[in-house]
């Protein structure tokens, strides 16, 4: 058999088991180019709109006026701020490597768009009298295209760091890589769970692996995992430590200006939507319409057009956590930004497969897992616990031991330096302001 009639019996194997992935790779040309054509201008609108709305949802909670000049209600200000930056001069710094510096914030947008193209946003609709579904395209493997999607827009943020030829955005590059690493092995170990109880990694049939009940509840420690991680991810506050302002300026975008500078901003927000999307996707029953809606009230809710509501609802419903965040959390330092990563959520999602993928063996296998449940709960919150109330106790120094005393002389280099916390300057001569005891010197030991 040729390849062409392999593919072929694929499709009506597919087809006759009642594969979702059947349904794409048959649309005509104009179809598909309406399809990408709309996820494009839906990116570049709902960041727009995103902009303004986390302007006045931030303005709102710390009781501001937010902005209200460019538009009515300050609605077109994203709009201004894009134009602005586009007519602003372009620089490039003399030491910076041109090539790397110039593509760099293209490859950060370029790979949050593309995250975008297996997101499922409704079920099969008419368009102009040929039936498609709303979503570009899907595979077996959705859900890693997507991961490595989003892993080639933080590479634009490392090379930007890199090829600026200046240390601030050298050191946001490296944290960013870091955070790369650490936050998306938590959020790969989250999806586990989903893959098994979906049986699938394509985001179309873990959509309909939801109709009973959605993973967000089924599976409530993976979506707290994913949900910390997806704000890693992103590097949105209060995880925004590539771009740290207190303490590298800028962090990776130090030296940027232009629509380079604009292009790192579109990748963020659009980054910011697609991890929102894929959370809608994968537990929250995508765009199927919430129970007491798409159930008893309504049984028409999940189909032609309306899914594309109940998507959008959900999909803002994440944006305004993201913007909750940031109006109410501080920036976390980054030794306890990087322990989070590696000493909770890792372990925690290690834990949390291992005891999901024991329950399905014995489900599969025709045990009443139920009591298995019960048990297995109660002894990983009680190994929560001693872990818990072990890192506090270990935290908490010793009373009876007194904190050690390091002495410095504050006039080695020639100069006066000031002590750091737990010194004690100590004095050779009478210039010095306290002596070797660490007590005041007196009156009469500075006349001498």
């Amino acid at each position: 058999m040729t390849g062409l009639q392999f593919a072929q019996q694929d499709f009506l194997l597919a087809d006759a088991d009642g594969s979702h992935l059947a349904q794409f790779g048959h649309d005509v040309w104009w179809i598909m180019l309406i399809k990408c054509v709309a996820i494009f201008a839906f990116l570049m609108v709902i960041t727009l709109f995103n902009i303004v709305f986390e302007r006045r949802a931030v303005s709102w909670m710390q009781q501001r006026v937010g902005p209200n000049r460019t538009g009515p209600q300050g609605s077109l200000q994203s709009l201004a701020d894009g134009v602005k930056l586009m007519l602003k001069e372009d620089i490039i710094p003399k030491a910076a490597d041109k090539a790397v510096f110039v593509i760099a914030p293209i490859i950060s947008a370029t790979g949050a768009f593309l995250a975008f193209a297996v997101i499922p946003i409704g079920p099969e609709v008419s368009i102009f009298g040929e039936k498609t579904v709303l979503q570009v395209t899907d595979t077996p493997i959705a859900v890693l295209f997507i991961l490595a999607a989003s892993s080639a827009a933080i590479y634009g943020i490392v090379l930007a760091g890199w090829s600026s030829g200046s240390t601030y955005p050298l050191l946001g590059g490296l944290r960013s890589t870091a955070q790369m690493i650490s936050y998306e092995l938590a959020m790969a170990l989250s999806f586990v769970g989903v893959f098994l109880y979906a049986g699938s990694m394509s985001t179309s049939e873990i959509v309909a692996a939801q109709s009973d009940l959605w993973y967000g509840v089924a599976l409530l420690p993976s979506f707290i995992v994913f949900v910390i991680a997806m704000v890693g991810e992103t590097n949105r506050p209060p995880f925004d430590l590539p771009e740290a302002e207190g303490e590298l300026v800028g962090g990776f975008h130090t030296e940027y200006s232009s629509i380079k500078f604009a292009l790192f901003f579109l990748g963020e927000y659009i980054a910011l939507t697609t991890v929102s999307a894929l959370a809608v996707t994968l537990f929250l029953g995508g765009w199927q319409a919430p129970w007491p809606i798409g159930g008893p009230i309504w049984p028409g809710a999940n189909e032609n057009w309306w899914p594309v509501l109940w998507f959008m609802g959900k999909l803002l419903c994440f944006i305004f956590l993201f913007i909750w965040l940031r109006g109410t959390l501080p920036r976390m330092r980054y030794d306890q930004f990087m322990a989070l990563g590696w000493k909770v959520l890792i372990p925690v999602s290690i834990g949390w497969i291992l005891l999901i993928a024991t329950i399905q063996a014995l489900r599969n296998e025709g045990h009443d897992v139920q009591n298995i449940v019960l048990v297995a709960a109660g002894v990983l919150a009680a190994l929560l616990l001693l872990t818990w109330v072990w890192e506090v106790v270990r935290a908490k120094p010793a009373e009876d031991e007194p904190e050690p005393v390091a002495e410095f002389d504050p006039f080695a280099g020639g100069y006066p330096v000031p002590p750091m916390p737990g010194q004690v300057p100590v004095t050779t001569s009478g210039a010095g302001l306290r002596s070797s005891t660490g007590s005041e010197p007196g009156r009469g030991e500075l006349d001498a």
